[in-house]
């Protein structure tokens, strides 16, 4: 599984953004993608400025893209590692998600990216 940071798809659903090969090459996986309920409300943010966030939401379920579901300590654990790394609450929603589903983390945050793997999870992305 591959845990999708924000970034991944609002580049992929972007006209002309800079990252949307990239972001294809993540999406086009055989993998099964994730995204956090939070993240996935990132991406939703623009398309609700123009009225079209249901058609987006509609896209993104076509990828298959999963919502991983909140866990038991979830609020706990995103604190302490927002303490540990001083990283926005965002990030941090996706880092426990990708540890909490041993999983992989897309992102082309590098920040993100290298906390991520000094905490031992593979990142792709960046």
């Amino acid at each position: 599984m591959i845990v999708l940071d924000a970034a991944i798809l609002i580049a992929h659903l972007g006209v002309e953004d800079p990252h949307a090969e990239a972001a294809l090459e993540i999406l086009d996986t055989e993998e099964r993608l994730a995204i956090h309920p939070l993240s996935l409300a990132e991406v939703l943010v623009h398309p609700a400025r123009s009225g079209t966030e249901s058609q987006t939401l509609e896209v993104i379920e076509k990828l298959g893209i999963e919502q991983v579901s909140h866990a038991p300590g979830e609020p706990v654990e995103l604190a302490r590692i927002r303490a540990a790394t001083g990283l926005k609450m965002p990030d941090c929603c996706v880092l426990v998600a990708a540890e909490r589903e041993a999983s992989s983390l897309a992102t082309f945050d590098r920040r993100l990216g290298e906390v991520a793997r000094n905490r031992g999870v593979n990142v792709v992305g960046c």
